[in-house]
């Protein structure tokens, strides 16, 4: 439907991350669970309370920030302050996705100069016993640690430290000089490892036994203290360690681990009834499994559908959104309802939901998943309105509030009444939506206009939904104020529309690409770049011809690891809008069915070969998978932005450099950053260019770079900087 925001808001409103809040209602945290050593006396304070889950949660009273976690126990001098992630004091779980390395970072400090061991802990949740990695101390009392998340769901992790006697008595053990002060650090160690050798049990004990006894033996004293430095002896000590007065952060931060889709997708939206191969003729599921080799082939991995539900006839739109429709004319997909069913119902015209669900696995079995449009408003004629009329807002003469957005009128549109007293069994009904769709196969879900619903709603529905189905995806539509949007984020939104398609400058790209993905949102906000959609058709497409097209695809797949586009559309380049100042489509397929031939789909003036190409590019480089890694490079030509990604490992490393502007060829010099790239100021290094398929031969930061955006408007290189020198060959020595 209709975007509820205005272009100023689009164009000028940044997306500033949401600032920390008071924790909602909190409950008593339950104490931690430690194996196989003692359990630690961990400080305990409130934690966030997680989702209901039985039904629809109250609304939340306000409470005071909880306090910072103190030592119960006055022996207990560790301090554990500055987590990341932690996300508003730990009220919101971060996201990652299966296979990903969790790095969390801490500052950990005591007072004095002993020795501190730290402990990252982390399980599944609903798990009793906590996993343990050991973190180790960076700079400046700053500790990090790694797991890796090998699950879909929710995980818990926190930290766990306290001063080690064992670690501070061996540190001062290699420092000692004097033969006396040696022998009386030994008879130290020996009662350390004793009392570790009673923690322990079996050979360990055993073996610790003997340690004990040989520190204080008759042996040449630097032997023992070497026994005494001895790498195995620190192990186990670490392992049967001593943590009485070990103190626990006091706070279960919370993660979601996503599917692999959540964080690198290519998404095509495609109108079903369009889909017919026969002019004039309505498109049915049937017909849309004839595009999914197409789709397949151009490298698209969902499928997203506007909504298929039956249309409202009541203040039906006809074509180009007028308020006079014809007899054929089909409606907006958004007016949800009509006498034919509702949103578990599927237009008949489309077919029956048994073609739907064959759809769905042949999709499947071309790798593709069917993305589903959930917009939670009415049509004046579904069965809602008369079933639950209180589930909407009357007005004064006796008629339902239509949907509006001044000056924009929504005649065949009911939005649902959120503080009706049934509000409990309108979120019930909401949320049986989504699972009855989850049933029949569907696991991706776009939402409309997330933003004009309750938050405290999306918190619980997208928690119970992820519980039975931890791989359902879900992406907010919200082109909203940036506090919103992230909101949305915060409370489960796998992935988020953006402002991208307003954000043309380098100097607007950079800030807002920088801001996503080097800020604080990017702990949980996931950017999908759409360059256009059925809504938005932007004056750079509607006036910058096919180098536009192009150059607009390319940023919004390389920029970001989720992307997408309004497909025929985009492939044909369609760019006439219905009037002037509009960014609506002239003969929208919102409003209308549209012939898709496919003679012209793939035919000289389309983009398919291009997109088909950029996509292989984006599925056989890994660095373009993920988001954090993007870096920008400096170039002296502001009509040319260039930027990089690379893998942890810089196995593969990608440097793309795009014409920003559409008409004229444009030239510059780069500054690379070479350490970024992994590259020697003294080598030279080869970059090879993925669209075109030249190799150039760089040296340092310094290279020139032109691009005519009527030929190419971009390059995407690889980088290759294991190059051979004559230094390399036996033959170069004589």
């Amino acid at each position: 439907m209709s975007k509820k925001s205005t272009v100023d808001e689009k164009k000028r409103v940044s997306a500033e991350p949401a600032p920390a809040v008071a924790k909602a209602a909190i409950h008593q945290e339950k104490p931690a669970v430690v194996a196989p050593a003692a359990k630690p006396a961990a400080a305990t304070e409130p934690a966030p309370a997680k989702p209901a889950l039985a039904e629809p949660p109250a609304p939340e009273p306000a409470v005071e920030p909880a306090t910072p976690a103190r030592a119960v126990d006055g022996r207990q001098r560790v301090i554990i302050e500055g987590v990341t992630p932690e996300l508003d004091g730990g009220r919101f779980a971060v996201k990652r996705t299966v296979g990903d390395t969790v790095t969390v970072e801490a500052d950990v400090f005591t007072d004095g100069h002993d020795a501190l061991s730290c402990l990252l802990q982390y399980r599944k949740a609903g798990e009793t016993v906590w996993r343990e990695t050991p973190m180790r101390v960076l700079v400046n009392d700053r500790w990090r640690g790694e797991f890796q998340v090998q699950e879909l769901g929710r995980y818990e992790y926190t930290i766990l430290a306290w001063v080690d006697a064992f670690n501070s008595w061996r540190h001062d053990l290699s420092r000692w000089v004097q033969a006396e002060d040696i022998a009386i650090a030994l008879r130290v160690g020996e009662q350390l490892v004793s009392k570790a050798a009673s923690r322990a049990a079996g050979e360990d004990a055993r073996w610790l036994t003997q340690r004990a006894g040989e520190l204080t033996s008759s042996r040449d004293l630097e032997y023992r203290r070497q026994l005494g430095l001895d790498e195995h002896l620190a192990d186990l000590m670490a392992r049967y360690a001593d943590r009485t007065l070990a103190l626990g952060y006091g706070k279960e931060l919370a993660m979601i681990v996503d599917d692999e889709r959540a964080r690198f997708s290519s998404w095509y939206e495609l109108f079903p009834r369009s889909c017919s191969s026969v002019p004039g003729k309505h498109g049915t599921f049937k017909d849309c499994e004839t595009w999914l080799p197409r789709i397949a082939a151009m490298g698209f991995d969902v499928l997203y559908f506007p909504p298929i539900h039956p249309v409202g006839r009541v203040n039906r739109k006809g074509k180009n959104n007028t308020l006079t429709p014809g007899p054929d004319d089909v409606g907006s997909p958004w007016a949800i309802g009509s006498s034919e069913g509702g949103h578990k119902d599927i237009l008949p015209a489309l077919g029956t939901l048994d073609d739907f669900r064959r759809l769905v696995q042949k999709a499947k079995e071309h790798g593709i998943a069917i993305a589903l449009d959930i917009a939670l408003q009415c049509a004046p004629d579904h069965p809602y309105v008369q079933q639950h009329p209180d589930w909407f807002r009357w007005r004064p003469d006796g008629t339902v509030q239509y949907a509006e957005n001044p000056p924009k009128k929504y005649q065949d549109i009911y939005p649902f009444n959120f503080e009706t007293p049934d509000w409990r069994a309108l979120w019930d009904e909401i949320k049986s939506i989504f699972e009855f769709w989850v049933a029949q196969g569907v696991r991706i879900f776009r939402v409309d206009n997330p933003h004009t619903k309750p938050f405290a709603m999306w918190e619980w529905l997208i928690a119970e939904i992820k519980q039975t189905t931890p791989d359902a995806i879900f992406l907010a539509e919200a082109f909203t104020r940036p506090k919103v949007m992230h909101r949305l984020a915060k409370l489960g939104y796998s992935q988020s529309y953006t402002y991208y398609a307003w954000r043309n400058t380098k100097e607007e790209l950079t800030e807002y690409l920088t801001e996503l993905t080097q800020g604080p949102g990017a702990e949980y906000f996931r950017p999908n770049f759409w360059p256009n959609t059925p809504d938005i058709l932007t004056e750079a497409l509607q006036f910058g011809g096919k180098p536009m097209f192009m150059s607009r695809l390319i940023l919004a797949a390389t920029m970001t690891a989720n992307y997408g586009i309004y497909g025929p559309a985009y492939e044909l380049m369609e760019h006439v809008a219905v009037k002037h100042g509009s960014e609506e489509y002239l003969d929208s397929e919102k409003y209308q069915v549209r012939h898709r031939d496919f003679q012209a789909l793939d035919g000289p003036g389309s983009l398919r070969d291009f997109i088909a190409l950029v996509n292989r590019i984006r599925q056989r480089n890994p660095a373009l998978h993920t988001d954090p890694n993007l870096r920008f490079h400096k170039m002296d030509n502001e009509q040319l932005i260039c930027y990089s990604k690379a893998t942890a490992n810089l196995a593969n490393v990608i440097l793309v450099v795009v014409n920003l502007d559409p008409n004229y060829t444009q030239a510059g010099w780069t500054e690379l950053d070479l350490k970024e790239l992994g590259l020697d100021l003294h080598h030279p290094f080869q970059v090879h260019d993925l669209l075109s398929g030249a190799h150039y031969l760089w040296h340092g930061p310094r290279n020139y770079v032109e691009l005519n955006p009527h030929r190419m408007p971009a390059h995407v290189f690889r980088i290759r900087s294991s190059l051979h020198t004559e230094q390399d060959f036996d033959t170069f020595d004589g």
